[in-house]
């Protein structure tokens, strides 16, 4: 069956339709509410020489359609199969930045949180998303400190000899050694945490003070007095949501810049009344479905931003967990209403998707816009961001606890394992500093072994930090993968240094490992200034190691080119070496000067291999 006799036979009812080439790869994905007329129309009403369906039509050969029972149900499943299949001839959602979750891993004996950035169907519970980013970390950190359940990468299915020092701060209840708490006292903290996490404040101050009340009678005041400190902490926060809310509806407002076929789009958040953070999404090569009204090489106005926001809206939202009250959009588009249905029935709320006209939020959505425009600027005019803006990138993409104000990177450099040796670099506040760089000579490790080599240089390195009760660096980055990565997180671990956060990036995948979330590599697009700040400062390491590498080989090569001459030996070797200090003085050195130093045949030796030499 020809793909026209296929359209004919199409169902009138609502659905999803896919365009496939020969290669039967999905070219472009759409619903409908009537898939039969929608599919026609094409041929109907385009040319194959339009820009919106001339390409499309050249390569489609065949089309599949999936048949649902209505138009919120067809807007779900054409996000998925877009999300799914990615094709080219739809608009992709394509993002720098994604907001961190809470994760508490309830499926553990002893179950632990997390920051994290990727849910998955693992049986752990997820919590946000969080922005901006930090409030993930500083919530996390309030877990920590006030219901001591730790983030450690630590095994828990088993006893250790001793706690970590996160128990002797008064962070964890150290579950990692018998007897310094029962699965009985851990389980009622995390039941608290997911109350807490959940947003049960009052369900949580209610069992919080039942129990301070209990402990009381029981004359267990010290416990008492654990509840008490922990129900001023939940009131207290409890607080300080109800009044943000007074304040203001949750909103997320959308803006945006076209020019030369390359778009910039700013989304901001508005939690309380309050603008918490922005997001923003870039695209370079739009494709023609974007374009439906004029020729893709024609001007501005050939974008239809409709259409776009459409795509893009879906994209956002019918996956999140969390969708706030009012969606405000710069322009109209054809989905609308089915859309503000589906999300509504997601949120269990009425959701609004607002083109405000005049006022107060139209002059939201221009703010929204004029910041898309210094994106627009900053990403394709090539403009140098500033350190802080940087610092603050790279700490959301790592979901660093703080901002990298210090940076050390370390790589491996050998020959098929001889000379291995290994350098330090050092990135400070916006330079690298070169007055901290170090240089190491593997000294454990025979043969080829980057894993043990970057084991033995982390562990020295940090050794001595303790030592000298330096300070920790923001973060430790090592030039490689996940091998080294982990070589180097037990390195740490031997040290019993904890949640040091340390990363690593791959040479030829430009792919970001971060500790503790190896499965959840970070992929930043090659434009990230991000990207660019890792790659310059694991290169430096790179030639820093390779230098050394090399003056090492060199002086290697030299020195043995004296156990060349007949009768000299090693002690002869490092008596001239000793003496004149270097091969070249010696090649330079009379025979009466190296007389002095060895016998005059072995001088003799000397000066006629050198002279031959010359």
């Amino acid at each position: 069956m020809d793909l026209q006799e296929k359209i004919r036979e199409l169902p009138t009812g609502p659905g999803v339709y896919q365009y496939k080439n020969a290669e039967s790869e999905v070219i472009y994905v759409g619903k409908a509410k009537n898939l039969r007329s929608r599919v026609r129309s094409y041929f109907l009403e385009g040319r194959p020489e339009d820009a919106k369906t001339g390409s499309l039509l050249r390569e489609a050969v065949d089309v599949d359609y999936i048949v649902v029972d209505n138009e919120k149900e067809a807007l779900a499943l054409e996000n998925n199969l877009i999300k799914q299949k990615k094709p080219r001839f739809n608009i992709l959602l394509r993002d720098d930045k994604t907001y961190p979750y809470i994760k508490l891993t309830a499926g553990e004996r002893y179950p632990r949180v997390y920051v994290t950035r990727r849910l998955r169907k693992d049986g752990s519970l997820y919590f946000g998303p969080y922005f901006p980013a930090n409030l993930a970390h500083r919530t996390v950190d309030l877990i920590h400190r006030s219901f001591k359940i730790p983030s450690c990468t630590v095994d828990l299915s088993r006893y250790h000899p001793r706690p970590c020092l996160q128990y002797y701060i008064g962070r964890c209840l150290g579950p990692c050694v018998k007897e310094l708490t029962t699965p009985d006292v851990y389980q009622e903290a995390v039941r608290d945490v997911r109350l807490f996490l959940e947003g049960r404040q009052t369900d949580l101050a209610r069992s919080l003070h039942e129990r301070m009340d209990r402990a009381a009678e029981d004359q267990e005041y010290e416990r008492a007095a654990k509840y008490r400190d922990l129900l001023a902490t939940v009131e207290q926060l409890h607080e300080k949501q109800r009044i943000a809310a007074a304040e203001g509806d949750d909103a997320d407002v959308f803006g945006y810049h076209y020019e030369n076929h390359m778009l910039a789009v700013n989304l901001f958040h508005m939690r309380g009344g309050k603008v918490l953070d922005r997001r923003e999404f870039f695209w370079e090569d739009l494709p023609e479905f974007a374009f439906p009204d004029g020729e893709h090489a024609g001007g501005d106005e050939t974008f239809h931003p409709g259409e776009f926001f459409s795509a893009l809206l879906k994209q956002v939202y019918i996956d999140q967990q969390y969708v706030p009250h009012t969606i405000y959009v710069p322009v109209e588009f054809e989905d609308c209403a089915a859309l503000e249905e589906l999300l509504s029935e997601k949120r269990q709320r009425r959701v609004e998707i607002v083109v405000p006209q005049r006022g107060e939020k139209r002059s939201l959505i221009d703010l929204v816009a004029r910041n898309a425009k210094q994106s627009y600027e900053q990403r394709f005019r090539v403009m140098k961001p500033a350190t802080k803006a940087i610092q603050e990138a790279l700490q959301d993409a790592l979901t660093l606890p703080e901002l990298p104000r210090r940076i050390e990177c370390f790589d491996i450099s050998h020959i098929q394992g001889a000379e291995t040796v290994a350098s330090m670099v050092v990135w400070e506040d916006g330079k690298m500093k070169k007055s901290d760089y170090r240089k190491f000579i593997i000294r454990s490790v025979d043969g080829v072994d980057d894993f043990a080599s970057m084991r033995e240089v982390v562990g020295r390195r940090y050794k001595r930090v303790l030592e000298e009760k330096q300070k920790l660096p923001s973060l430790v980055l090592i030039d490689g993968g996940i091998g080294q990565l982990h070589a180097a997180a037990e390195a740490l671990e031997a040290l019993e240094i904890v949640n040091q956060p340390l990363a690593s990036i791959a040479k030829r995948e430009e792919i970001i490992y971060v500790h503790g979330q190896e499965s959840e590599p970070v992929v930043l697009d090659h434009h990230s200034p991000v990207l660019h700040l890792v790659q310059m400062i694991r290169d430096e390491s790179h030639r820093f190691a390779v230098t050394f590498h090399r003056k090492r080989r060199a002086m290697r090569d030299r020195n043995s080119e004296l156990l060349e001459i007949p009768g000299v030996g090693e002690s002869t070797r490092r008596r001239l070496l000793e003496h004149f200090g270097s091969v070249r003085a010696v090649q330079q050195a009379d025979a009466a000067a190296l007389s002095a130093v060895v016998t005059r045949n072995q001088a003799e030796a000397i000066r006629k291999h050198f002279e031959g030499a010359g």
